[in-house]
């Protein structure tokens, strides 16, 4: 599956020949200046999630998306489409929406101004008092380009910009066989660390710190240097694909149960059928594809009909430039998000959504990096700080607490007259990358 389903190859995601070799300096991770930049080159033109098509079901639901000093409005309407609108009333500029909601019209709390779910403004106190003439049914709130993907509610402030399929090319493409909308986000956080929003690229544009920070990964994802496969595509867009199978190189201590067995073992392959280590790692692998392949059906993995045998086994771990990633697991979508502090450059929101797809008879399903949850939509988002991972502890000990750790170390690091530019391997081509396509974006080169 190293080509998209059109043919397109990507690039070589290990191969800096690609690179122009712009330097990555620690004041691209504090600088205010370049926090300036970064609004008006980057965020204002790119598309934007503003959450789950979930939670709007019905004609009048709403998303409210606060990004930096703005706010976005995305509401669902009668005809099932989705528009979104500036959360600024046309009055005098008030905030009027602070939280998600369900309505039919929307009110500004200072004036009573409102609003149709088509932006519409439709009632204003004292309307023949206006000079101008009454502005009922002639106003209404700025619209902002909606679109919808994977089942996610996307946006951008740019009216001349790309659409989101162009910006997000090759990606709906790639995993058109992934069933995004049905899947369930069961956890759902925001929290608040002390480090610059491309810090979280940076962690999930490369797998080198595996090894040393996450031990736990190579029991069941295969992410030696050599196994996994690193791509990328010119408008920023990167992936890892890695297998999951156990890693040859990092084994676990004899007699320790081994994670991939209990995989094996749910889909009746048995483990003390293979002759070695390897042999359990290589062919057992193989035969969970065609385990997959003869019984998803009746036990109830319907999703795994349009599904290849690389997806149904694997672990393709896609970032969407230039703040957006999500893991492709058999079973389950994790959303990765960073998002700018609005004051601070040295802080950023770090959301986490773990999605799981419905399988026949299951009521709770494993989130991978929130533990086991019910099998259902998580009504409210878990809003927390870090603060050295107290804000937290049900996750510690997960892969995404362990980059948290990460990312607050990293911060202080840049500040270090003893750092000047990223020395990298190989593998580590796409963390270039990023910063480069970044820069093209801040020097209008895109």
């Amino acid at each position: 599956m190293g080509e998209t389903k059109t043919g397109r190859q990507p690039l070589d995601g290990r191969d800096p020949a690609h690179l122009r070799g712009d330097p990555i300096d620690g004041a691209r991770y504090f600088s205010k200046d370049f926090a300036r930049r970064e609004w008006g080159g980057l965020w204002t033109r790119i598309w934007h999630v503003a959450g789950r098509t979930a939670e709007i079901p019905e004609p009048g639901d709403l998303l409210v998306h606060d990004f930096l000093k703005e706010s976005v409005l995305c509401i669902r309407q009668d005809d099932g489409s989705v528009r979104a609108f500036y959360n600024s009333c046309r009055h005098r500029g008030m905030r009027m929406l602070r939280d998600s909601a369900s309505l039919d019209h929307i009110s500004c709390p200072y004036h009573g101004w409102r609003y149709g779910k088509d932006g519409v403004l439709v009632d204003a106190q004292d309307g023949g008092d206006f000079p101008q003439g009454n502005p009922c049914g002639k106003l209404s709130l700025r619209e902002l380009r909606c679109d919808v993907w994977g089942g996610f509610v996307w946006y951008t402030m740019d009216d001349e910009g790309p659409s989101l399929a162009d910006y997000l090319d090759p990606m709906p493409d790639l995993y058109r066989n992934y069933p995004m909308d049905s899947a369930v986000r069961v956890a759902w956080y925001r929290i608040e660390i002390d480090a610059n929003w491309k810090f979280v690229t940076d962690n999930f544009s490369e797998s080198y710190h595996t090894r040393t920070a996450h031990p736990q990964v190579p029991p069941w994802i295969d992410q030696d240097v050599d196994t996994a496969r690193h791509e990328m595509w010119p408008k920023g867009h990167g992936r890892t694909v890695q297998p999951m199978r156990p890693s040859l190189s990092d084994r676990l201590p004899d007699g320790v149960p081994h994670p991939f067995e209990s995989i094996l073992r749910q889909w009746d392959i048995d483990p003390a059928s293979y002759a070695s280590y390897e042999e359990m790692a290589m062919q057992g692998w193989r035969d969970l594809k065609a385990a997959k392949r003869r019984l998803w059906r009746e036990r109830g993995y319907l999703h795994y009909e349009h599904m290849d045998d690389e997806e149904i086994t694997d672990s393709p771990h896609t970032v969407i430039f230039p703040n957006v990633t999500i893991s492709f697991l058999p079973d389950n979508l994790i959303f990765f998000r960073s998002e700018p502090h609005p004051d601070d450059p040295e802080k950023c929101y770090f959301d986490l959504w773990c999605m799981a797809f419905p399988v026949a008879g299951q009521a709770v399903v494993e989130s991978i990096m929130a533990g086991p949850k019910p099998l259902r939509e998580a009504e409210t988002c878990e809003r927390r700080v870090f603060d050295g991972g107290r804000g937290i502890p049900e996750l510690a000990g997960q892969i995404v607490y362990q980059d948290m750790e990460l990312a607050e170390g990293m911060q202080a690091g840049m500040h270090s007259r003893g750092y000047a530019d990223a020395y990298l391997p190989a593998q580590e081509t796409r963390v270039r990358f990023f910063h480069e396509v970044l820069n093209d974006w801040l020097d209008r080169r895109r």
